[in-house]
């Protein structure tokens, strides 16, 4: 086995670990939907007609159309969730999916959740599904060499592609 030294990892993980946990501190999700500012304003392009869940696009994409479904409610955890919002959250990530294949015509979808800091969540205090698209070869130098993704649409475009995309 190959090993690669990386000696700046212990002081991020210092960093990382020394944040307050899930619960302390303002959450990012909590904000934006308290903060009465519109849809167009947070990217938020879907919302659950019971107010359960929303789809909102992520501010720091892996790549164009990252959607991240989340509960409406504060919880850290998929158990946490009721029986009336794990329904209304796997049914929008349903429709995300019909909406990012029609707006993106990708090669593959990746659909996952980070379930606390250590599997790399970064809002761990609030449970969240991440889709986004993904194409045969996405992946370039630029990534590689300059650890830099190049997104080739700014956010508001992603978002007006996947509202009109978004099943009625």
């Amino acid at each position: 086995m190959e090993r690669l030294w990386a000696g700046w990892r212990s002081e991020y993980i210092g960093r990382a670990t020394s944040a307050p946990p899930s619960g302390e501190g303002e959450c990012v999700f909590c904000s934006i939907l308290q903060s009465g500012a519109s849809d167009e304003d947070t990217h938020i392009v879907w919302r659950h007609p019971g107010g359960l869940a929303v789809a909102i696009l992520n501010a720091y994409p892996y790549g164009s159309g990252h959607l991240m479904l989340v509960p409406v409610r504060h919880v850290a955890t998929p158990e946490d969730l009721t029986a009336e919002e794990a329904p209304a959250l796997w049914g929008g990530v349903t429709q995300a999916v019909v909406a990012l294949k029609a707006a993106y015509q990708p090669d593959g979808l990746n659909l996952g959740a980070n379930l606390g800091r250590a599997a790399g969540a970064g809002v761990p205090g609030h449970f969240h599904l991440h889709v986004l698209p993904r194409w045969a070869g996405d992946t370039n130098f630029m990534t590689t060499v300059a650890e830099t993704r190049v997104l080739p649409e700014p956010l508001d475009t992603s978002a007006v592609k996947i509202r009109r995309s978004w099943p009625a």
